[in-house]
């Protein structure tokens, strides 16, 4: 199951050093391929799922109601079978731009990850501010029983305010529909 806690790892980022929260979790093998999607993805939310508002010190945001709650200091993630909401807080003196995301760090993203492919960078407006976003595919980590990866599709939003980037990535297998869902969590971030 894949789990999306921050195990820091430093890098340049706008001339300046940044903690950057990998992908995934655990170490990434130096030659992994990317899994094939499954064929009937499972982990559509439902229409029907109950949303919450966690708040930490810093942020809060809509999350679904019954997943498993993940806290690390101020990261936090929270997880149902194969989807997942997390958000990553590092210093950051200025804001990332599509540029600089490009330049250093998806390509950070794509070393510290499982078979990391970056699809697109862009620039959103959304009700929590200006947000790079990157729309990324990966492997799960390893089931531990099986042994078994799924390939997940995931989008990772960069906020920033007042020298703290928070990354909130958003994740599911590949194929699944979570469009709805993933715009009502995207657009409740908000900081405190």
């Amino acid at each position: 199951m894949p789990r999306f806690v921050c195990q820091s790892t430093t890098v340049i980022f706008l001339g300046l050093a940044a903690t950057l929260c990998p992908v995934v979790t655990g170490t990434a093998a130096l030659a992994e391929t990317a899994v094939a999607p499954e064929k009937n993805p499972p982990g559509d939310i439902p229409d029907t799922q109950a949303f919450i508002t966690y708040r930490a010190d810093l942020f809060a945001l809509k999350v679904p109601e019954g997943w498993a709650r993940t806290a690390t200091g101020a990261n936090v993630s929270f997880v149902s079978k194969l989807d997942g909401v997390s958000v990553s807080l590092t210093d950051l003196a200025t804001p990332p731009t599509v540029a600089s995301v490009k330049a250093q760090y998806a390509p950070a993203m794509i070393k510290a990850g499982r078979a990391v492919t970056v699809t697109t960078i862009s620039a959103e407006k959304l009700p929590g501010g200006a947000v790079v976003k990157i729309s990324y595919s990966v492997n799960s980590d390893p089931n531990a029983v099986t042994n078994k990866q799924i390939r997940l599709e995931g989008a990772r939003y960069l906020f920033w305010k007042a020298g703290k980037l928070a990354a909130m990535d958003l994740y599911a297998p590949l194929g699944a529909d979570n469009v709805d869902q993933w715009n009502l969590m995207s657009q409740s971030f908000a900081w405190q």
